[in-house]
């Protein structure tokens, strides 16, 4: 067993429990600026679908990063696709759709069900920070449909701002919203801006908890981790001694370590000695999680865990393809007409070009502290001319009707 597993599945399985943890009702936000009515119970067929999505979105990873770090955030993830979401059709949309998992959820309910999800995930307790923020930053010289805007505006509270993309600062004012968002651990999410880019989609989630009883910094101490390649590597081990939710199995042990009032917890598989992750990992499927989920009982345990921070980023264009959203990534065949104005002269067509994510994780004595970030670029296949006149060029004054020529010239230096 290597630290690398032990991570893998550490902080994939916090991050679903994210989610899992907070099915319950939700109240009104007093500060919403929208009409968004958020007292109704969340959407259990919308948790289903993003659990469902995560666990794919993670095992597709898995095809290409076998023994590596991994961490993801699904659910940022998926805000993301679901806020573009709101501006394809026909087959576009409905790849999207099925990707997500939403196909058995009727279309009018999947922005509320969203908005009620994020609402209710940004728990109010005192050891635990659980921020989530949205926004759409698009080329200024591209009108955006109003109705694509009010939906991405009304359901996920985006931002949204328009910006000159031929603008070198343009990087830098996207940069710096993602650097705010995640409290400084994600720097930057995109290095440039291209020739065809008119719109960048960004979710950002940031969390923050305190274990609900910390671990003793006097108890860390350097002990044998077990590699996948057969060696052994010295690694600093915290320890607590307490009653924590455990599940055991002949395959694996598992234990849930609360932050907080409990609401959110990390949960953490340990493959048996007899096995391994990869073992494990072929198990993996929201049917026995929910089932090992529910045979958690509270009894003392011993935990050893090491103390870990990593950084990880990912380009998900083809995983996404593989799970279906081929077509939003084709820029013949993709249909994202519900997200431009119709008084917009386009003469290519608007297509999927990247789908970025960066996390960061760092697990110590006192708690966690996590952050992510998903950004999607939307390109169009061909911009209109530009035509930059910044060298010596001629001119003419012409009647247009009896096509007589008044004046022409050429300009060398305009300020001669």
């Amino acid at each position: 067993m290597s630290i690398t597993t032990i991570i893998k599945i550490s902080v994939f399985v916090f991050v679903s429990g994210l989610i899992l943890s907070t099915i319950s009702g939700c109240k009104r936000d007093p500060d919403m600026s929208n009409d968004v009515l958020l007292d109704g119970p969340i959407d259990p067929n919308i948790v289903e679908a993003n659990t469902k999505f995560g666990f794919n979105l993670f095992n597709e990873i898995l095809k290409t990063e076998d023994n590596s770090n991994i961490f993801i955030s699904p659910f940022s993830i998926s805000v993301a696709v679901a806020m573009t979401l709101n501006g394809a059709a026909g087959d576009t949309e409905e790849g999207m759709v099925n990707t997500l998992q939403l196909h058995n959820i009727d279309t009018e309910v999947i922005n509320p069900g969203y908005a009620i999800l994020q609402q209710t995930l940004q728990v109010a307790d005192p050891k635990v920070t659980l921020t989530l923020a949205n926004s759409l930053w698009g080329n200024q010289e591209f009108s955006f449909d109003s109705e694509y805007r009010q939906r991405n505006s009304q359901f996920f509270e985006a931002e949204i701002t328009s910006l000159d993309f031929r603008d070198p600062s343009s990087v830098n004012s996207i940069n710096h919203w993602v650097n705010d968002k995640t409290n400084g651990n994600i720097p930057e999410i995109i290095d440039e801006i291209s020739s065809d880019d008119v719109l960048f989609l960004l979710n950002a989630v940031y969390f923050k908890g305190s274990w609900q009883t910390e671990f003793d910094p006097t108890n860390t101490r350097d002990a044998m981790f077990h590699l996948a390649d057969g060696s052994n590597k010295p690694v600093p081990m915290m320890f607590r001694e307490d009653k924590y939710p455990f599940f055991y199995s002949k395959e694996f042990q598992a234990v849930s370590l609360p932050y907080g009032d409990g609401r959110i917890s990390m949960y953490i598989f340990l493959p048996s000695n007899d096995s391994d992750l990869n073992t494990f990992l072929e198990s993996l499927n929201i049917e026995n999680w929910e089932e090992w989920i529910s045979q958690f009982s509270e009894r003392k345990v011993g935990v050893n865990i090491p103390k870990f921070k990593l950084e990880y980023k990912i380009e998900l264009n083809q995983i996404l393809k593989n799970l279906g959203m081929e077509t939003a990534f084709n820029h013949n065949q993709a249909d994202f007409s519900r997200m431009v104005s119709t008084d917009t002269a386009l003469t290519g067509n608007l297509y999927i070009s990247k789908v970025d994510h960066k996390t960061f994780v760092e697990v110590n004595e006192e708690g966690t502290e996590a952050a992510a970030v998903t950004g999607i670029g939307i390109s169009v296949t061909s911009l209109p001319p530009q035509f930059t006149v910044n060298r010596p060029f001629f001119f003419a004054i012409r009647d247009n009707e009896t096509g007589t020529i008044l004046f022409m010239g050429t300009v060398v230096d305009p300020l001669a």
